[in-house]
C-alpha cells in the first residue's frame, strides 16, 4: 500500500494530527462535539477522570470517563469548513496508520454526538428547548466536494424540498443526509424532531438582514411552509449537513442535538440558554451509559 504524502496527511513534528493535535490515543470512540471552547468544560465537570486536555486554535479536546465510559469532549469551532477539518482528522486518528501512513485493515467506527445552539423556524418549538436532526439539509456545498449521492430516501425527500423551496440556480445546490437512527432513537426521547437546515453564515445565508439584503428574501418562510413524509425543516444551524454527510462516507455514527436559543418565526430569543445546554449535557451523558 503506498503512504499517504505528507501534504495531504498533515501531522505536528510531534507526530500528532495537525489542527486538532491529538494522538490517536487521546480519543475516546464516544466524541461530543460542541461548537464553543467553553463547552467542552461544561462537558468534563461532568466526567470523574480526565485522562487528556489538549487545545489547539480553536479546537479543545478534553478526555475523561463518565460513570466507567470512555468520553471525549471536542469543541470544533463555528461552520461547515472546521467540521471538515475535525471529523477528516478524527478518522485519520482511528483509520490511518499514522507512522506509516496507510489505511489500517481494521475500520473504527465513531460515535459523534453534536451539542449546539440552533434558531428554530417553526412557532410551536419554544426557545429553551431541544431539536433533534433527523436530517442535515446542507446549503453549504461542502459533500459536493466529496461526489456525495443521497440514498433513494433521501433523493426523494431532497427532490420535494427543492420543489417546494424553488431557490436560484446561483446559489449552492442543497443536498440531504439522514442521522444514525439508532443514536438518535436512544438520544432523541422526548426531544422535538426534524430536519435541520446548515447555513454557510449566520447573516445572509439565514435570511437575516442587517445592511445587507439576502438573495431570497422570504427564504425562511418557504422553509417554514415545507412539509414532506412527515417531516418539517424545524432549524437553521451551521454544521450539521457536513457532519452527516462526512460520517456517512467514512463510516461513523452522527447525530445532533441542539438547543434553541431563537424562534425566528416569533422573533423571540433565549434570555438565559446555559441552562438548557448544562441539562442537555448531562442528559446525553446519563444516556450514553444507561
Amino acid at each position: 500500500m503506498k503512504p499517504i504524502p505528507s501534504s495531504e496527511l498533515v501531522l505536528n513534528p510531534d507526530g500528532s494530527i495537525y489542527h486538532l493535535r491529538l494522538q490517536p490515543e487521546q480519543i475516546a470512540d464516544t466524541i461530543l462535539l460542541v461548537g464553543d471552547q467553553g463547552r467542552v468544560e461544561v462537558i468534563s465537570a461532568h466526567f470523574d477522570t480526565i485522562e487528556h486536555v489538549v487545545s489547539n486554535r480553536e479546537f479543545v479536546t478534553h478526555t475523561g470517563t463518565y460513570k466507567g465510559k470512555r468520553i471525549t469532549a471536542l469543541s470544533t469551532g463555528i461552520g461547515t469548513d472546521n467540521i471538515d477539518i475535525v471529523i477528516n482528522e478524527l478518522d485519520a486518528l482511528v483509520n490511518i496508520d499514522l507512522k506509516n501512513r496507510v489505511t489500517k485493515d481494521d475500520h473504527t467506527a465513531l460515535n459523534l454526538i453534536r451539542i449546539g445552539t440552533s434558531g428554530t423556524l417553526m412557532s410551536h418549538i419554544p426557545v429553551d428547548s431541544v431539536v433533534a436532526s433527523t436530517h442535515g439539509l446542507g446549503f453549504d456545498g461542502l459533500m459536493h466536494f466529496y461526489g456525495f449521492a443521497e440514498n433513494p430516501n433521501e433523493a426523494r425527500l431532497l427532490a420535494e424540498i427543492n420543489a417546494a423551496l424553488k431557490l436560484p440556480a446561483s446559489l449552492n445546490k442543497p443536498y440531504l443526509v439522514e442521522g444514525d437512527v439508532a443514536l438518535l432513537e436512544r438520544l432523541s426521547v422526548g426531544f422535538f424532531t426534524g430536519i435541520t437546515a446548515t447555513a454557510c453564515g449566520f447573516y445572509g445565508p439565514q435570511g437575516r438582514t442587517l445592511r445587507l439584503n439576502p438573495a431570497v428574501a422570504d427564504l425562511n418562510e418557504r422553509m417554514m411552509a415545507f412539509e414532506g413524509e412527515n417531516l418539517r425543516i424545524t432549524n437553521f444551524e451551521m454544521e450539521t449537513s457536513a457532519l452527516y454527510g462526512l460520517s456517512r462516507l467514512l463510516g461513523h455514527k452522527a447525530c445532533t442535538l441542539c438547543a434553541i436559543i431563537a424562534n425566528r418565526a416569533n422573533l423571540e430569543y433565549s434570555r438565559n440558554y446555559k441552562p438548557v445546554i448544562e441539562n442537555l449535557v448531562k442528559t446525553v451523558l446519563d444516556r450514553l451509559v444507561a
